[in-house]
């Protein structure tokens, strides 16, 4: 028998595509890592994803305008032509000192408004008369002066834009805003 050079070229050709193909086909492929199998000393369990962050703290940082309105209160109210502080005010004001005495680099304007009954310059004088007497409240408790302006607005900044008796007595309020200091 005789083999020509192309013969024999070509069978060595087939046998090395040959050999090639049987060698890929034994060698075994890596798989990534599973991780641990379940077995007698790690039972099968549902998956469980971990755990997220904690809970968002939503709290007012202390010290801040937002801690003064929430745990506090910045508004107190008066009865019809009156600049009298109010029992339920008393509460509202002892808090406010308390407050202002524990943050002592913390200035407050404190405005004096009206329900839109009577004239303005009535309103105004009015709302004069109320924004000092929380000051001069707050001052008898330890706040000193010198932290505590006074506006008054009579009736043109109603808090209530409504009529009747429930929005005028909302309008008729001292209220305590944070001007400096506050966190």
């Amino acid at each position: 028998m005789r083999f020509n050079t192309q013969s024999v070229l070509k069978m060595a050709l087939i046998a090395t595509a040959a050999a090639s193909l049987a060698a890929c086909a034994s060698k075994p492929k890596p798989n990534p890592d599973p991780g641990p199998r379940p077995g007698p000393s790690q039972p099968d369990r549902p998956y469980q994803p971990p755990p997220g962050p904690g809970p968002v703290d939503s709290r007012p940082i202390p010290g801040s305008s937002q801690d003064f309105i929430i745990n506090v209160g910045d508004f107190v109210y008066f009865d019809l032509d009156s600049f009298d502080i109010r029992a339920d005010a008393m509460p509202v004001l002892d808090a406010q000192a308390a407050w202002l005495r524990r943050y002592p680099n913390v200035r407050i304007r404190i405005e004096g408004n009206c329900d839109e009954r009577g004239t303005r310059e009535y309103n105004l004088a009015l709302g004069s008369r109320r924004a000092n007497a929380v000051r001069e409240y707050l001052v008898q408790r330890g706040v000193a002066p010198s932290r505590i302006a006074t506006l008054s607005n009579g009736k043109e900044r109603p808090v209530d834009p409504g009529y009747g008796e429930d929005a005028y007595q909302r309008n008729r309020n001292g209220q305590t805003i944070i001007t400096d200091g506050a966190r």
